[in-house]
């Protein structure tokens, strides 16, 4: 367990597993998941569900919901997904709690594809993960956070990210 509980983050291209993984991290970390899905507004649902990719200006209120359930578990720990593709996105999230952490879940567009083909009832169709590879900026050296490898169960990827999320207490 963490000293401090803090806010983490999992962020990824879409079929990284934030939904399947999220849960199990939380669970391992004793504090409270949610859902960044559940926090698009209607109108983003219907073109991610249309095949059109969100811009910017579409995604602003929807990392303002995130950042403030996260600034509202600030000191008291919490797990939430969010792609946070781009570092302004990352930015945006940081300013609204300053101390929250990325769990960024990586892997082989292969592997991710393969995954998004197998599951069924989510809105993000395949056609989407290219423009999800191309907008992806990884974390960058001066933000919290780490990278985790999502090869694996989901057990493995989640003892994975909760020995790496140790690793930034040292």
């Amino acid at each position: 367990m963490m000293s401090t509980p803090h806010v983490v983050v999992v962020m990824g291209v879409a079929g990284t597993g934030k939904t399947t993984i999220g849960p199990l991290l939380a669970a391992a970390l004793g504090v409270p998941y949610a859902e960044g899905d559940d926090f698009h507004p209607p109108a983003n649902i219907a073109k991610m569900t249309a095949g059109v990719p969100l811009d910017d200006a579409d995604r602003r209120p929807w990392l303002d919901a995130i950042g403030e359930w996260a600034h509202g578990r600030a000191g008291l720990g919490g797990v939430v997904s969010s792609s946070a593709l781009k570092r302004e996105y990352r930015d945006r999230l940081r300013a609204a709690a300053p101390d929250a952490v990325f769990l960024h879940l990586t892997g082989s567009r292969e592997l991710i594809e393969q995954r998004m083909a197998e599951r069924k009832g989510h809105f993000m169709p395949t056609a989407l993960l290219d423009s999800q590879f191309a907008t992806l900026q990884p974390l960058e050296g001066d933000e919290a956070g780490v990278a985790v490898d999502v090869s694996g169960t989901p057990e493995e990827i989640t003892e994975r990210a909760v020995a790496a999320l140790r690793g930034l207490e040292d």
